[in-house]
């Protein structure tokens, strides 16, 4: 314990997980959330920008950080979703646009990685030095999810306003999500991906162009080539498979002292068996699995306008665990 046992039962189109991961992305539009954006300066001399969005109720002591996926940024509907759930429900929430993902290109030759606890540790402080929330709960989404794991449960100490988090399709192992995107089956998935990062590698070679190579660029097929050229290499590890095994959140999970749902659907084409942390649960009273038949990557639909992993998120941040 505490392995929990999931009450989502989503309409019968909705348990396929193609149609649960792709209808939120292409086809869901949050409305009614109005987002307020600050930038950080941080000490290294790069940037991070937050998205802010308020309680309906004024002076709300409580707050979500809410942390983005691969690719992702603070207007994407699964981060608007939950927002709007939060501030409908007397708390405020920030979404946190990792480096190089507000819409600007950053200063520096590194951006973000799905270890990049360091940064959501510096987000944090000024939150905690510019603000007086009494309740801050983090929730992280898929690669944001990996980040949020791995920075609680590296052994810093955590301020007393830090009380829960959730942890929402999050690849626990970072080589065996890796591995199952690599799958056939989730090939439109791997490309769109690879497209992406290689568009920002290719904005970032103008600006770094004595590290970076067009042709390089251009030679990456699979998104470990990026991690071999790119993401270990910018961030200090020596190889793809160095920053798989060092930024892998599993390993951090035993060290974890505040209660953490983990909500991983059991049909979710990203993740392989290891990304199930079944025995970590069964160890640390401080976590809870939730592994729902149904889901996808970032699904969770329910026919209304708030989905299944915000009810639950809402839920288990206000409920005494």
């Amino acid at each position: 314990m505490p392995l929990l046992e999931s009450k989502y039962t989503p309409p019968f189109l909705f348990r396929n997980d193609y149609i649960s991961t792709i209808y939120p992305n292409l086809l869901r539009k949050v409305t009614g959330v109005s987002q307020k954006r600050e930038r950080v300066e941080l000490d290294d001399g790069d940037f991070i920008d937050l998205d802010w969005s308020y309680s309906t109720t004024p002076n709300s002591k409580k707050l979500t950080v809410i942390i983005h996926g691969l690719e992702g940024n603070g207007q994407r509907q699964y981060i608007l979703g939950l927002a709007r759930h939060l501030n409908h429900n007397n708390w405020d929430s920030v979404a946190i646009n990792l480096r190089n993902c507000s819409g600007e290109v950053n200063r520096l030759y590194r951006s973000y990685n799905a270890g990049s606890s360091e940064d959501l540790d510096r987000i944090i402080r000024h939150i905690l030095m510019t603000h007086t929330y009494a309740n801050i709960s983090i929730c992280g989404f898929s690669l944001g999810g990996n980040i949020m794991l791995k920075y609680l449960g590296e052994g810093r100490s955590l301020a007393p306003e830090i009380k829960t988090a959730a942890a929402i399709s999050v690849p626990c192992d970072l080589y065996d999500s890796l591995s199952e995107i690599n799958k056939p089956k989730n090939y439109i998935y791997q490309q769109r991906f690879i497209n992406h990062l290689k568009a920002k590698l290719y904005d970032r070679q103008v600006q770094f162009s004595n590290l970076l190579s067009i042709s390089d660029i251009k030679a990456c097929t699979s998104l470990m080539d990026i991690d071999e050229l790119y993401t270990s290499k910018a961030h200090g590890y020596e190889n793809a498979m160095d920053y798989y095994s060092k930024c892998s959140s599993k390993q951090f999970l035993k060290n974890i002292q505040i209660p953490t749902l983990i909500l991983n659907a059991k049909n979710d084409s990203f993740l392989g068996d290891l990304c199930y942390p079944f025995d970590e649960a069964k160890q640390n009273p401080n976590l809870f699995l939730e592994t729902p038949e149904y889901g996808g990557h970032v699904g969770f639909y329910l026919p209304n306008k708030v989905y299944y992993n915000e009810l639950r998120t809402l839920v288990f941040f206000d409920q005494p665990n």
